[in-house]
């Protein structure tokens, strides 16, 4: 039993494909091969370290916090606005800001954490890390270091 390859002529008028290709079958042709300075600040943390390896960087605390609902939020949004690094995050209910305070400033890293730290949602992160209490044991180190 033997099958024959099927020809061109088998297509024919009578039996047409379902559909044809088109020329340009990838949709992101035109996307360049570089990622942009605003892409590669939207990287999760972990990727950025795999694609570029480990950024040199100071030491840093990062507070996350959504949308949150006190007369504060409109202050804290823009004390987060005025950090040494800030980006907003997804959407909807999981919208987040994101403040990156390096250790020189410690002030407005204690300023906002006063207005969104008494609520569960804020994240407190060492480096881009959560760490285990970091609100009990590393923002009052920091805290401490200020200079007066």
């Amino acid at each position: 039993m033997s099958t024959e390859p099927k020809s061109e002529s088998h297509l024919s008028a009578s039996n047409p494909p379902a559909y044809r290709p088109r020329e340009r079958f990838w949709p992101y042709v035109e996307l360049s091969e570089q990622l942009s300075d605003e892409e590669i600040a939207r990287l999760d943390p972990d990727v950025h370290a795999e694609l570029f390896g480990a950024p040199q960087r100071p030491f840093s605390v990062t507070l996350v916090f959504p949308v949150l609902d006190s007369p504060h939020y409109a202050r804290a949004v823009e004390l987060a606005h005025a950090s040494a690094e800030y980006r907003e995050t997804g959407s909807g209910s999981s919208f987040r800001h994101r403040a990156r305070f390096w250790p020189t400033e410690a002030t407005q890293l204690r300023d906002l954490f006063e207005l969104v730290g008494p609520f569960d949602a804020c994240e407190v992160l060492i480096d881009d890390r959560p760490v285990p209490y970091a609100r009990e044991l590393w923002l009052p180190l920091i805290w401490f270091l200020i200079p007066r």
